[in-house]
């Protein structure tokens, strides 16, 4: 039993949290909305095609993999990425620190956690029962505990606290920008996301290019965007003579996405061209 005196601690500290925009997460337990199928015929039709592919999205699935029916639409295939992982770990030394702007179901953060690469990842999720499937699946591939600081809330509203008003996060989440790196997988909606030869990134929804590159701009950042995405719109947001770095991640000869490195307005520079593997 809690003594009294450890009690008031925690209600102090419970009043302190509460005075900040956005503080770290504790342990999310898993809800209603967390799933592990067992059997194709759990599943929603709408998901099965992805249920199918499950052992390339969490190699670890039948260890207790957990997600929400909607993080099967956006979670990276494992291959793909601990690739975008493995080219992100020749970032400039000094870069210490890396914001997951969309954890999803956690593919990405766990596999940047595994990289070893980063003293801290900030993962934010704006989907609580998302989030807590996240946490479980991190425990799962045995993620250290304290590299990661989960935070639940929306990613645009802590980057511009960040930039602009710091003293609305939790100390905890006061990043030093110059050393803090961005990535993001964001969701990819809008018309013609499936069917256009060439997609038009103005109309990705909920967030547009412009908006993705104009949050993270101050940092250097990489956007994981759909394959057919328009390369020249991505060219147009290179800094004056320099090049934007765009690769395509591919599983068994066919591309999943691409991901474009961009420099922030502090830090220009992309990892250097080196021996890191490509999906």
């Amino acid at each position: 039993m809690a003594s009294m005196g450890s009690i008031f601690s925690m209600l102090i500290q419970s009043q302190m949290d509460k005075a900040f925009k956005m503080t770290p997460a504790g342990k999310v337990d898993l809800t209603d909305e967390c799933q592990h199928y067992e059997s194709r015929d759990q599943v929603p039709w709408d998901i099965q095609k992805y249920f199918a592919q499950r052992y390339s999205i969490f190699s670890l699935y039948d260890e207790g993999i957990w997600m929400t029916d909607d993080a099967w639409f956006g979670v990276t295939p494992e291959p793909v990425a601990t690739a975008v992982a493995n080219d992100m770990y020749g970032t400039d030394e000094n870069k210490t620190i890396l914001i997951d702007m969309f954890a999803g179901a956690g593919g990405n953060t766990i596999a940047f956690a595994n990289s070893e690469r980063w003293e801290r990842i900030i993962a934010i999720e704006k989907d609580i029962s998302t989030l807590a499937c996240a946490q479980h699946n991190a425990d799962v591939y045995e993620v250290e505990s304290d590299i990661i600081t989960w935070v639940h809330g929306d990613s645009f509203e802590f980057l511009d606290a960040l930039r602009n008003r710091p003293e609305e996060l939790h100390p905890d989440l006061r990043l030093d920008m110059d050393t803090t790196v961005v990535f993001a997988s964001p969701p990819w909606g809008g018309p013609g996301y499936s069917t256009d030869e060439v997609f038009d990134l103005r109309t990705m929804q909920p967030y547009s290019l412009k908006q993705l590159h104009g949050i993270a701009g101050p940092m250097n950042h990489a956007l994981y965007l759909p394959r057919t995405s328009d390369i020249r719109q991505i060219a147009k947001l290179a800094p004056e003579d320099q090049k934007i770095e765009v690769v395509q991640y591919c599983m068994e000869g066919a591309s999943k996405a691409m991901v474009a490195y961009m420099p922030g307005a502090s830090n220009r520079g992309r990892p250097k061209d080196d021996d890191s593997p490509r999906a």
